[in-house]
């Protein structure tokens, strides 16, 4: 049960999250690098910058038990095929159709956290996530095309889609039992270990890149990563998983934005118009929860 809050709101955290995120697709449209190096010095750099302040936590580590590095090593390796198959798919189609289809990623969390955590989602919840979802589907509908290449590009999205609903969920159970910091920093090591190892199989260079590439390895360890995943991992001390990836539906409106901003790809009126339909859909997804909240507390011993 999380019934404590962070000392900034949660809201106003998830904007940050959702607004740095968003800056994810258009860094991995910048650069030539393969996905795989780009992933794995994203997860690489983002590591070596949290190495300094991880010695509090030295202590929960110690504490850890097999069954959680189990547990830490899957949810590393949902983290790098999230990534190698999401940032794939931006090789393939336009950046609105893969953040639309990336934004499926509540549904499958909500599903998965009914079958494992028993959780259960208000009306109000599902009405405000079938909004959302429903305007996603507005913004992608002019870009999805029936090419070989926007269908792979489709699909590769969606194996990520997955992939990163198990590793949230996985997020969920960990957390609950150790630092958020501690397991960001194990599975954003772990993850980074998976990519070595398969460009190391494919016979991908490792450093033969100039030095604009490895400014956009840095920029993703730095934006997306530290103040988009980190922050969202840290958020599930205080609320659910699902929760956390509605929040995440803001990313194809502003991925879309900043897509139209900086790489002059184009939006249509049905594009904007899912724009505004998954912010009121993320509206009512957030109104439920504050509802079910305030029924908590009034619901405990000392409420007044």
């Amino acid at each position: 049960m999380r019934t404590n809050k962070p000392s900034v709101p949660v809201p106003f955290l998830m904007v940050i999250g959702i607004v740095a995120i968003s800056f994810s697709s258009i860094f991995i449209k910048w650069s030539s690098a393969p996905v795989s190096v780009q992933g794995m010095y994203r997860l690489l750099f983002t590591s070596l910058l949290m190495l300094p302040f991880a010695r509090p936590y030295s202590g929960a580590l110690f504490q850890l038990r097999r069954k959680d590095w189990l547990l830490l090593g899957v949810s590393g390796v949902m983290l790098a095929l999230h990534f190698l198959l999401w940032m794939g798919s931006l090789n393939y189609t336009s950046v609105a159709s893969s953040t639309m289809i990336m934004a499926l990623e509540p549904l499958f969390i909500m599903l998965g956290a009914y079958i494992l955590y028993k959780e259960r989602n208000s009306v109000f919840a599902i009405l405000g996530m079938a909004i959302a979802i429903f305007g996603v589907t507005f913004i992608g509908w002019g870009d999805i095309g029936l090419s070989a290449e926007n269908l792979k590009g489709d699909m590769l999205s969606v194996g990520g889609t997955v992939a990163v609903a198990a590793h949230m969920l996985l997020g969920q159970k960990l957390v609950a039992r150790m630092p958020s910091y501690l397991y960001s920093l194990i599975v954003f090591i772990a993850a980074a270990a998976v990519f070595a190892v398969y460009n190391l199989v494919t016979a991908t260079p490792f450093f033969d890149y100039p030095a604009r590439e490895w400014g956009i390895f840095v920029l993703l360890a730095v934006v997306p990563t530290v103040f988009g995943h980190i922050l969202f991992n840290w958020l599930l001390q205080y609320t659910s998983a699902t929760t956390v990836s509605m929040n995440i539906l803001g990313e194809p409106v502003g991925a879309s934005i900043l897509a139209f901003l900086l790489l002059d790809e184009q939006l249509s009126g049905l594009q904007w118009a899912g724009g505004m339909l998954v912010m009121a859909g993320l509206g009512v997804y957030l109104y439920a929860g504050r509802r079910k909240a305030l029924k908590l507390r009034q619901s405990l011993p000392n409420a007044s």
